[in-house]
């Protein structure tokens, strides 16, 4: 099994890295694969709502958004971590998560998700409801810790003082790694993920 880390912040090793990091590394000791997909510092575009999204994903090649939907169909657990700049995610990690979920959504159905926010001081628990958006209408059970999955940190580093956050990201992964145990026992025991209905779509303009 394995989980793929996303750091939707542009400094590669900077206090988003180091909460990671600390999933990352109790999830190891769970024995449990990782990745940690760095963004990086290129521009990402928006969605634009084309629709002609296709099986590899978003239509549009010049950044990663298909390069990371290759790698999310073959994981089992996601991580999405992000900075907080004016009280909400990275508009980076935004516009990223959009086109994947928008082009791809049904390659995370029923695999367990979970959001990290990293501040210096506050936006922390808006940052982390925006991004459970994502799992809610995904399929994904969503992992949960023994707080709000936040850490602080301005300067590089920071967050490495944070003894609770950093505890929150441990606990956080040990519940991760359980729930994809589980998941994968309820597998080999021949229960199937449930069907979804299809097909009922409401537009409330007429």
């Amino acid at each position: 099994m394995k989980v793929l880390l996303l750091n939707g912040s542009s400094r590669q090793n900077g206090n988003t890295y180091i909460a990671l990091l600390e999933i990352a590394k109790t999830l190891e000791q769970e024995g449990i694969e990782y990745e940690i997909f760095q963004m990086g510092p290129a521009p990402v575009r928006d969605c634009i709502g084309c629709g002609k999204c296709s099986e590899k994903g978003c239509v549009f090649e010049d950044d990663r958004v298909n390069e990371f939907v290759k790698k999310a169909k073959e994981c089992d657990g996601f991580v999405f971590g992000t900075p907080v700049y004016y009280a909400h995610p990275s508009g980076r990690i935004l516009s990223f998560l959009d086109r994947v979920f928008y082009s791809s959504g049904r390659s995370f159905a029923f695999k367990p998700g979970a959001a990290v926010a990293v501040a210096r001081r506050g936006g922390t628990t808006a940052s982390f409801d925006v991004l459970n958006k994502y799992f809610g209408i995904s399929q994904m059970p969503v992992a949960g810790s023994t707080y709000w999955n936040i850490a602080h940190g301005a300067a590089e580093g920071e967050a490495e003082q944070d003894e609770e956050g950093l505890q929150t990201m441990r606990n956080l992964a040990r519940n991760l790694a359980w729930m994809m145990k589980c998941f994968q026992a309820g597998k080999e025991k021949g229960i199937e993920v449930p069907q979804a209905e299809r097909g009922s779509r409401t537009n409330f303009i007429r």
